[in-house]
């Protein structure tokens, strides 16, 4: 019988769950892996264990706890989030050194942020687009971008760059809650054009770049909506019978809302998928919100 082949799951939350489940879902070729899945937290292991995977104890801190990951896998999907400070991404660092002393996987995927591109002031932006970070949380990813792209265990990795993530089932991630509890938006003529992906999808993108990405090519994981951030809330909520979300001027926002909150509506741009579509193959499930909300209501 042939050697079952190894796939490192690195950050495994909800994401990571669910490329899990797509896997046991799957043909029998993707049934086939190994799935292994690194954690710092001994009480998720029983739930990682239920979920399809082997957990493997390490923290992305220590780099020392992450030596038994030298040739472990052939394949690594790496979905942990930078530190929640500076501009470098050290535990991006750290796991690359560890893989980096055994066989060089023949896969590996980091899932990034379109934030890296900065404001676009609403143009249409493909993945050639020159980066322009604003924010340190946005300089992060592209120095963890670097990383991974010119030295991914002596092979390149292939990034993707992903925007707003949602679900009806994710936590913080269903567009409806922030629907419901009047969460505010720009005025019209202030409003930035946002992006988004359902969870589903970025699971099965996941998937796809393990099986079919380029080595050091670059793909955005979005739907095909091109809806500006107000406008895709009213959609939400037009569709789920609640009232529009209230409108500020930026003036306004500025008196109400915190620096963070502030920093999500200071960039504007809209994403091109082509690559997601032509090169990877995936097929969107949810290619708009009301793809998911109408699922919900049938």
């Amino acid at each position: 019988m042939a050697r079952r082949r190894t796939l490192l799951v690195v950050g495994c939350g909800d994401v990571g769950l669910r490329v899990l489940q797509q896997l046991q879902a799957g043909p029998a070729r993707a049934k086939a892996w190994r799935v292994l899945a690194l954690t710092s937290s001994p009480g998720r292991m029983a739930a990682l264990r239920q979920a399809g995977a082997q957990p493997v104890p390490g923290n992305l801190d220590r780099p020392e706890s992450l030596r038994r990951l030298a040739g472990l896998a052939q394949a690594v999907l790496h979905l942990a989030p930078p530190p929640a400070v500076g501009a470098q991404d050290p535990r991006t660092r750290h796991l690359l050194q560890a893989l980096r002393r055994g066989t060089a996987p023949q896969a590996a995927v980091y899932g990034s942020t379109t934030g890296v591109y900065g404001d676009a002031a609403g143009a249409w932006l493909d993945e050639t687009r020159t980066l322009a970070p604003a924010t340190d949380r946005a300089r992060r990813r592209v120095a963890a971008e670097s990383l991974w792209r010119s030295a991914a265990h002596r092979r390149p990795g292939c990034v993707l760059r992903i925007p707003g993530i949602y679900a009806l089932d994710r936590e913080g991630g269903d567009p409806r809650d922030r629907v419901r509890r009047g969460a505010p938006v720009l005025a019209p003529q202030e409003d930035v054009y946002t992006n988004h992906i359902h969870a589903e999808d970025l699971a099965q993108a996941c998937l796809a770049a393990l099986w079919r990405g380029r080595p050091g090519r670059v793909y955005h994981v979005c739907d095909d909506s091109q809806r500006r951030m107000g406008e895709h809330f009213e959609v939400v909520a037009q569709a789920c019978g609640l009232p529009p979300p209230p409108r500020l001027t930026r003036a306004q926002a500025r008196e109400r809302l915190s620096p963070v909150q502030l920093s999500f509506w200071a960039e504007s741009r809209r994403l091109r998928n082509r690559r997601l579509v032509q090169e990877l193959g995936v097929r969107l499930r949810y290619p708009d919100v009301l793809d998911a909300l109408r699922e919900a209501q049938d």
